[in-house]
């Protein structure tokens, strides 16, 4: 069974509309009443049929009673709660599978993110014909020196490793057509880098301003040691967009180096000992001729492996990155879901 498949057995046949906007949170008990009538009052104007997904993640506070009490009034609000906090990723990867829109759109709870936004993004992105439609908070309401100075720098870095060219990765304000999020799968902290992963697609993708607010309840939960899993996540993008179908590209080719470089230097020591009758135990180079050939084998091994390994990911079914304890939809009717 697919997870396509899984998720229709779980909630049901899924009604077609138009976007679906997703929203982790996390003890955000202050903000979710606020939210829910900035986004009513945003979204019930438009046209077009919408639903919200709030994804519980693990929050320690009274947010799941607040979101209880919310989808109860609105049949329009969707909940899933996580049996523990899993991190923004995982929220953001069940909201997607769950989505029911042809357009899916993403913003933090914290109320940073402006509602009001999301119709220019859905326009940006059916007008301009986009894949892909992201924020770029050009004014942001943060602190400097922890935060705008390090994300400027992060941002010029991602877009030089990734090739994708965006001011702001780190807003979760962004829009995405359906079959763009259907193509990315989610891990770790990849939830900012979904505009990069989707870019092996050949996806159009836009950068509009967007509205950003001052944190007006509870505190931020970014810090340094997110920054530093985040660079490490970057390390993992980079391989993912370079070799991520063809592993031995990159383990081959320093394995095959590091293997000619070592009998290079065996060959060289060989000559000399035929010509010259020079001692090698004593001769270093002898040694790192040795390291060279065994380093350049193992590289090329582990070429092999991962070359397996991708062939065994891309035939067998991808395992969910989160656990539900429970959803609510349908005025206040609740699912289950065994399979997760």
């Amino acid at each position: 069974m697919t997870l396509e498949q899984a998720n229709y057995m779980s909630v049901g046949v899924r009604e077609q509309i138009d976007f679906s906007v997703v929203i982790p949170v996390y003890n955000e008990e202050e903000s979710l009443p606020r939210l829910y009538e900035a986004l009513r009052d945003a979204l019930d104007g438009l046209p077009e049929s919408w639903e919200v997904i709030l994804i519980d993640d693990g929050s320690r506070d009274n947010s799941y009673a607040i979101l209880r009490d919310l989808v109860r009034r609105d049949p329009r609000l969707r909940v899933i709660r996580f049996r523990r906090n899993f991190g923004q990723t995982a929220a953001f990867a069940a909201g997607f599978d769950y989505a029911r829109g042809e357009v899916i759109l993403t913003m933090d709870a914290d109320l940073q993110n402006d509602p009001r936004d999301i119709p220019l993004l859905l326009r940006t992105l059916r007008e301009g014909d986009y894949d892909v439609v992201s924020g770029w908070r050009q004014h942001r309401q943060d602190a400097y020196l922890m935060r705008k100075l390090p994300s400027r720098i992060a941002n010029w870095l991602i877009s030089r490793v990734t090739g994708v060219q965006l001011h702001d990765y780190g807003c979760s304000l962004k829009a995405y057509r359906r079959e763009v999020i259907e193509n990315v799968h989610l891990y770790g902290e990849l939830h900012r880098f979904v505009p990069a992963l989707a870019s092996w697609m050949g996806v159009r993708i836009h950068e509009i301003p967007v509205r950003h607010h001052a944190r007006m309840y509870g505190k931020s939960k970014y810090g340094i040691s997110r920054t530093i899993r985040v660079m490490l996540d970057l390390l993992t993008v980079n391989f993912l967009l370079n070799y991520a179908v063809k592993p031995m590209q990159i383990f081959g080719k320093w394995g095959l180096l590091s293997t000619i470089a070592g009998v290079a230097i065996a060959l060289y020591l060989s000559i000399l000992k035929l010509t010259t009758y020079a001692p090698l135990s004593n001769r270093p180079l002898l040694f790192l001729a040795i390291l060279l050939i065994i380093v350049g084998v193992q590289f090329i091994t582990m070429g092999l492996l991962g070359e397996l390994i991708v062939r065994t990911y891309h035939e067998t079914q991808h395992k969910p990155i989160y656990a539900i304890r429970e959803m609510l939809g349908n005025d206040g009717a609740q699912e289950t879901s065994a399979r997760r």
